[in-house]
């Protein structure tokens, strides 16, 4: 597989101040380990019926959903003429999922292998055209899901949060923290399978306190780690 980075299409984002008029949106699903996962798909407002476009898959940021950061380069993209995908991980927006709101690196990498898969069936799509556009954190998912995969015939990454082990503890207050933020995880995936669902905060602007679990904590560290 050929697989490059579409520098072209992070500069033109950054160089643009408005969407074009015109732009189709649809509301499309489908199915991923048994889950229905809910999209937006952008159609250029040239686009014609018939026409098969290059694609673009969109993913954003932690807690981010269609609606926001994926959906607005989604329609950039539309705008620059692809046929672009955002869609909602598993157990976010109007994705299903019995667990919500779980920040699952695996669980989103696997999301997008299955979306690419998805777009390569849309009549739409030129399958042999698909980009990843991997926005902060999900910019190490998309790179792991585009890695090896046929789908994929480049990528670009925004603002990438790519990291590892050592970034991972430096980041999350040494092995210590890293120790205290899977045992959190842990007691919350159970308390959720009790049906007692918790919610850690992820980020708190007027909290002054260093401990990073009350400010950094998701609900599963890095597969580095």
């Amino acid at each position: 597989m050929r697989l490059s980075t579409l520098f072209a299409i992070g500069v033109a984002l950054l160089h643009s101040t408005a969407f074009a008029a015109g732009i189709e949106t649809r509301s499309v699903s489908f199915q991923n380990d048994g889950v229905t996962l809910a999209g937006m798909l952008y159609l250029p407002a040239d686009y014609k019926a018939g026409e098969k476009r290059p694609g673009v898959l969109v993913t954003g940021a932690w807690t981010s959903i269609k609606e926001q950061m994926s959906g607005l380069y989604a329609e950039e993209m539309a705008e620059r003429g692809f046929v672009a995908l955002a869609f909602d991980f598993r157990g976010w927006g109007q994705s299903g999922g019995n667990i919500r709101f779980k920040e699952d690196p695996a669980a989103k990498t696997d999301d997008i292998v299955a979306a690419a898969d998805y777009m390569t069936t849309l009549p739409e799509i030129d399958a042999g055209k698909i980009a990843g556009l991997g926005i902060c954190a999900s910019a190490g998912y998309m790179a792991a899901a585009a890695s090896g995969n046929p789908d994929f015939t480049a990528i670009s990454l925004v603002a990438p949060r790519l990291h590892d082990k050592a970034i991972v503890e430096q980041v999350y207050g040494g092995a210590d923290g890293v120790s205290r933020l899977i045992a959190t995880s842990r007691e919350a995936e159970e308390a959720e399978r009790n049906g007692q669902p918790r919610m850690i905060v992820a980020a708190n602007a007027g909290a002054n306190v260093p401990d990073p679990l009350l400010y950094r904590t998701h609900s599963r560290p890095h597969p580095a780690i």
